[in-house]
């Protein structure tokens, strides 16, 4: 049974789609972090959470599915920020081959 495609109107909620960057720190090393690449709009579904404990405290891991209009540059590696929340992507992958939407699985990071 084919999935039916999301419709428009669900898609509404504006996500930044984030890529890492190496600066050179000077010294012969580099410094990482993330720069914008682009606004999307997209539709968030929580999946699971989970808790374990490490290093002496707890720790959560909450996973997403994220729904977006299919682009090529969205891969594991990058990450979307909501505001302050950020999440992960650790798939991205285009459910029916029509290159009309694009499926996410990313895990939110709780600093």
């Amino acid at each position: 049974m084919a999935e039916e495609p999301a419709a428009i109107g669900r898609l509404r909620r504006r996500l930044v789609l984030e890529a890492p960057v190496a600066s050179p720190d000077g010294l012969g090393g580099a410094t990482h972090g993330f720069e914008a690449v682009a606004a999307l709009w997209a539709e968030v579904e929580w999946l699971s959470g989970s808790e374990s404990w490490r290093r002496g405290r707890p720790e959560q891991a909450r996973d997403y599915r994220v729904t977006i209009r299919w682009r090529g540059d969205v891969d594991a590696g990058r990450r979307l920020r909501d505001g302050d929340r950020l999440f992960d992507i650790r798939s991205a992958a285009d459910p029916d081959g029509s290159r009309r939407r694009l499926v996410c699985l990313v895990e939110e990071v709780v600093p």
